[in-house]
């Protein structure tokens, strides 16, 4: 995969998550952090269906703008939170009962927020 900016790709997964009605959108920049990711991107939907069109539709488009497959999907079959993963970018959509449990804001509260 070529090396592409994650933070226009971040940007774009945000503006697709907003489309489909998910809530409480945060990007994060998690470069000086962790080695696993630059960018975090966190969102809420409130049902298993739209989880999973958030996430193909992220991945149908990144596709179009010519960042390939992600490294790794979480979430096929799973009800509360799905992730892709692009290596530099990491997605989580997740569904308010999950977003509370796991509270990746609060784990990674010294990540800078993107707006």
């Amino acid at each position: 995969m070529k090396k592409r900016n994650f933070l226009t790709f971040a940007r774009l997964a945000a503006k697709i998550g907003d489309d489909k009605k998910s809530s409480d959108i945060v990007l994060m920049n998690v470069r000086r952090l962790t080695p696993i990711a630059d960018y975090f991107i966190i969102m809420t939907v409130q049902s298993t269906p739209q989880m999973r069109a958030v996430l193909d539709t992220i991945e149908e488009e990144f596709k179009k703008e010519g960042l390939l497959q992600p490294v790794h999907r979480e979430g096929k079959g799973a009800t509360s939170w799905g992730i892709l993963d692009y290596g530099g970018l990491i997605i989580h959509v997740m569904t308010p009962d999950a977003r509370r449990f796991y509270a990746l804001e609060k784990l990674w509260s010294d990540a800078k927020k993107v707006k």
